[in-house]
């Protein structure tokens, strides 16, 4: 069944945690949006925050909000009315997140993004620049999908996959999906099959694990298929993913106070798993030659600057991945470079606060962050 019990919850050891909340949770049959349930989420946020946690926010909802304001309740939408009832939609509910969160003196950033924002690797890197610039900030990110321009070619479908997505792009330690009435994976489903069993704990997405996927149920659009989708996506970036019930008020206290649901539990952490992914996934586009003091640097877990860059080769773009050697032509290290490679020839050798005169606009201090950045080579050896 690759289950097994678990120790200690990884809600309580994330630093960073990412939120995701259901339209059927969200937003009554009627359209209207459940403030008191939003309240005692908020109040949950406010609890995570003041343990020293970053939380993002996934939501639906949009769509079902926005419905009512513009005549199109009790009828199939056409893609385009789903899109005009998002449009209307988004704004009740950024200002209904916006509201609740003022009552404990948190911010709150809109974030909307298409399934192409998170697959290409150069929007990927905006939007995770971001959102890491707003929790830095101490600001609560509130995301959706950018159903106002998204097609059905470019869509999710369902906010499941976007947060997993999410959790990857921000190198969350936990994300927890609420729904209506779903607790978790059980050995089938529960409400057709009296003998069917919950699974609190899951290590590896086996065949038999996926075989036990259910249907959508109710307007939202996610199942346990979507779930599944989702905890593969997490647990490739070392992500803890829940799946838990979030009908009553106060669903992440209730999480923390031990409350049923399915942990998904990755091997390794999300920084071990980013470094994995840019040390052997990646297909490098580029080289970065160094100088003496940036192989130094990058030893002590400094990040490269273009102070320190050589020579430039190769053709690449900002996200792109890039080999960085030193003076001897032997691999350091692989990373993601922060600019192109024709901006990085004009900065490469410049101290970081000439960049702007040279570029005409204020980049990124980095050649290569350290966040994104991963030896290859020890420091008096060779790989």
């Amino acid at each position: 069944m690759n289950a097994r019990p678990m120790t200690s919850s990884p809600l309580t050891e994330a630093k960073r945690v990412v939120v995701k909340v259901g339209s059927a949770l969200l937003v009554e049959a009627d359209g209207q949006i459940r403030a008191a349930w939003l309240d005692s989420l908020t109040d949950d946020i406010a609890r995570l925050k003041a343990m020293g946690k970053d939380v993002v926010v996934v939501t639906s909802g949009a769509i079902a909000v926005g419905r009512k304001p513009l005549g199109l309740t009790g009828k199939t939408l056409r893609l385009e009315e789903k899109q005009a009832a998002a449009a209307s939609g988004q704004a009740q509910l950024i200002h209904a997140y916006q509201d609740s969160l003022a009552r404990h003196g948190i911010a709150v950033a809109q974030v909307l993004l298409t399934l192409s924002d998170t697959e290409s690797r150069r929007r990927f890197l905006n939007a995770s620049n971001t959102l890491e610039t707003l929790l830095r900030l101490g600001v609560v990110p509130v995301v959706n999908e950018n159903d106002t321009v998204a097609t059905q070619e470019i869509r999710y479908g369902d906010n499941d996959r976007l947060a997993a997505r999410i959790a990857q792009m921000t190198a969350a330690e936990a994300l927890l999906l609420f729904s209506l009435d779903i607790d978790g994976l059980y050995t089938a489903d529960p409400t057709s099959d009296p003998e069917a069993r919950h699974i609190p704990v899951v290590t590896s997405l086996s065949d038999e694990i996926e075989r036990m996927a259910g249907k959508p149920k109710g307007h939202g659009s996610g199942g346990m298929v979507t779930k599944l989708l989702a905890a593969q996506v997490c647990m490739t970036a070392g992500c803890a993913m829940a799946i838990a019930r979030g009908r009553d008020e106060h669903p992440i206290d209730a999480l923390l106070s031990g409350a049923r649901c399915t942990w998904f539990v990755p091997d390794e952490e999300p920084r071990a798993a980013r470094k994995r992914w840019i040390a052997g996934t990646l297909n490098p586009r580029g080289t970065l030659a160094v100088d003496a003091g940036a192989v130094e640097a990058l030893h002590h877990g400094k990040s490269l600057l273009p102070a320190g860059v050589t020579a430039v080769e190769g053709r690449f773009e900002r996200g792109d991945a890039v080999v960085v050697k030193d003076a001897d032509g032997h691999e350091l290290a692989r990373g993601l470079s922060a600019y192109s490679a024709k901006d990085a020839r004009l900065i490469a050798g410049h101290r970081t606060q000439d960049i702007e005169a040279l570029l005409g606009y204020r980049g990124r201090s980095e050649m290569i962050h350290r966040n994104d950045l991963v030896l290859t080579r020890p420091a008096n050896g060779h790989a």
